[in-house]
């Protein structure tokens, strides 16, 4: 799964070496941008090495996971500096899909990303954001062919995830793992790191986005220095913007928002099941009682801070699907997600939707099963955590 692999097995996680081992791949480059990504990485660090349980396999592969993230950082400051372009270019109007996770997100992104018109980064981009050293800002191919292993070698291990998730090198997927850049993330989508998430809860979250903005210009400058078709905005999908709505609304000041809706109870343990699968990649004991409790705890809490958010804001800002009539009835929801961005719907646009949607529907991915007792929840739990939400969204559902 790795490209580079240390001579030796870590024994812990430091962060001084961390440093020096993204320097030591990309000689002559120091500067890792001007954020608190220091702090946080301490911090995450100190997290990972008492609470995470990692075993052998899975702390080599958390070190190559976050020095790969920072060699990413020190070559992005470089181009940035080369090409002061990159900078100018103006990202302030995506059409953003926020819901929790499990609600149709995934494929309303993607039956949307086959239009031209839209922006949109593979899961390769998210992955490799930065060429690798010798690389050029238009090649692609050597990234994408890691990507492409890295995914056959995560269903290889873990074939489950394509019932959770379907994963594909190439197809757009959510910016999350570009919002992870800044160490400001939700590590716990990989790893039982309770400390560093109640750390996390207290932090400025506005350099999540300014990197992520970042990462977003520097992937547009490289598609077109690629020669790729010229978007008008960019699509973002990820469930992380539940949290921090405010800053995404800041930083992305003609963002427009589709909130994705759908019962909590048919939602929660399924994600709950998605994050121990991820666990069991980087720790041999993980503990299911803690994934479901602490991801039940964050998206009850997600979900009502965007409501919050929402009161606050312009209604013309957000579109509502409801994830039965994208399963049902997806191209009159195309149809009102088209009119909500300001988009002509053309013919070419639903042709190219009817022929993604009749290649790549739900049926054609085998059923996650899933229980709320073994993440330690039950239907009274999420009947309470999410009646607010359930009263506003869901009692007029289809």
């Amino acid at each position: 799964m790795n490209v580079h692999t240390p001579l030796q097995t870590p024994q812990t996680l430091q962060v001084e070496e961390l440093l020096q081992a993204a320097c030591g791949r990309t000689p002559g480059l120091t500067d890792f941008g001007d954020d608190n990504y220091r702090q946080a990485l301490a911090v995450l660090t100190q997290s990972l090495n008492t609470q995470a349980k990692l075993s052998s396999a899975g702390l080599v592969m958390m070190r190559e996971r976050l020095v790969g993230q920072l060699v990413n950082r020190l070559i992005m400051e470089d181009y940035f500096k080369r090409f002061p372009e990159i900078d100018q270019i103006e990202i302030d109007d995506p059409l953003v899909i926020v819901g929790l996770p499990r609600t149709g997100t995934t494929m309303l992104q993607r039956t949307l990303a086959v239009d031209p018109r839209f922006y949109s980064a593979a899961w390769w981009e998210t992955r490799y954001p930065a060429p690798l050293v010798g690389e050029g800002p238009q090649d692609a191919a050597t990234r994408i062919e890691l990507a492409k292993a890295e995914v056959a070698q995560t269903i290889e291990a873990i074939p489950q995830i394509l019932s959770i998730h379907p994963m594909n090198a190439t197809l757009c997927d959510e910016e999350f793992m570009l919002m992870e850049h800044s160490f400001l993330c939700a590590m716990d989508a990989y790893a039982d790191v309770p400390s560093y998430t109640a750390w996390l809860d207290q932090q400025d979250q506005r350099p999540v986005y300014k990197q992520l903005k970042k990462m977003l210009q520097f992937l547009q400058w490289q598609k077109s220095q690629r020669g790729e078709p010229q978007g008008q905005r960019w699509l973002l999908k990820a469930p992380q913007h539940l949290h921090t709505l405010e800053i995404l609304l800041s930083v992305f000041p003609k963002a427009q928002v589709i909130l994705t809706h759908r019962e909590p109870a048919q939602t929660i343990p399924s994600m709950a099941s998605m994050a121990h699968t991820l666990w069991q990649i980087y720790s041999d004991t993980p503990d299911p009682l803690s994934t479901g409790r602490q991801w039940n705890t964050r998206m009850a809490r997600g979900i009502h801070h965007t409501m919050q958010v929402r009161d606050q804001q312009d209604t013309a800002r957000f579109l509502d699907i409801h994830f039965s009539d994208t399963v049902e009835n997806p191209m009159a929801v195309l149809e009102a997600v088209y009119q909500f961005a300001g988009l002509p719907f053309t013919e070419k646009a639903r042709t190219d939707a009817q022929q993604w949607l009749s290649s790549n529907g739900r049926e054609k991915r085998a059923g996650h099963d899933y229980s709320l007792e073994t993440f330690g929840l039950s239907e009274q739990q999420l009947q309470t955590d999410y009646a607010q939400y359930r009263a506003r969204h869901l009692q007029t559902a289809h």
